[in-house]
């Protein structure tokens, strides 16, 4: 916090009464601390550790096994939000991009699933960060009666050449005995009904 500014006149900015201007100044710089402390507390990204476990309480959000500090406090700053979206299609996808998971896709009532069945597809390296986290936000956040599946999906770069291609090709077929040799420029092999194999 910056120091409140008192101005003296020109006639008493010198000697003793500067001297009493400066220590009002650092007495009302601590005044001001102290009645913006319990301000600063209900500030999740900002308050103690114990203010924060108060929030929490008060906004429903437990603290998960192994949850680092920055995201329990994104969590309980976020909760009365992501309660408002929940159970709605965009407002889940807003829960997954204000937690900070990333991008995600989801799939409803796909054939040969059951109907009941909602389809969120991820990558790897979401799926292996967070997820507790996305565990937790179906419990909480999920649409009541319905069940969720996680599908991985990695994308790869993919590159294509594009190239002629040409083929040529012959069939001739013959019976032995009864037709006439046929003459081409490479060889033909024909079997027979004995089994024999004849070059023509």
């Amino acid at each position: 916090m910056a120091k409140p500014v008192i101005t003296l006149p020109s006639w008493m900015n010198k000697g003793e009464p500067k001297k009493l201007a400066a220590a009002c100044a650092t007495f009302w710089e601590k005044v001001k601390g102290w009645i913006s402390f319990p301000l600063d507390q209900t500030d999740p990204e900002t308050c103690t550790v114990q203010i924060l476990n108060l929030l929490a309480y008060q906004r429903d959000i437990d603290r998960f096994e192994g949850e680092p500090l920055w995201l329990y406090r994104l969590r309980v700053k976020h909760a009365f939000v992501n309660a408002q979206d929940s159970g709605s299609f965009i407002g889940f996808k807003r829960i997954f991009e204000r937690l900070k998971i990333g991008d995600m896709q989801q799939l409803e009532r796909q054939p040969g699933i059951d109907w009941d069945v909602i389809i969120i597809r991820i990558n790897d390296n979401q799926l292996a960060a967070n997820a507790t986290l996305m565990n937790e936000i179906i419990r909480k956040y999920g649409r009541t009666c319905r069940r969720y599946r996680f599908e991985v999906l990695n994308v790869a770069p993919l590159g294509m050449r594009a190239g002629w291609f040409d083929n040529d090709h012959q069939l001739i077929s013959a019976r032995p005995g009864k037709d006439a040799a046929i003459m081409t420029e490479s060889r033909l092999y024909i079997m027979t009904e004995a089994g024999e194999i004849l070059t023509v």
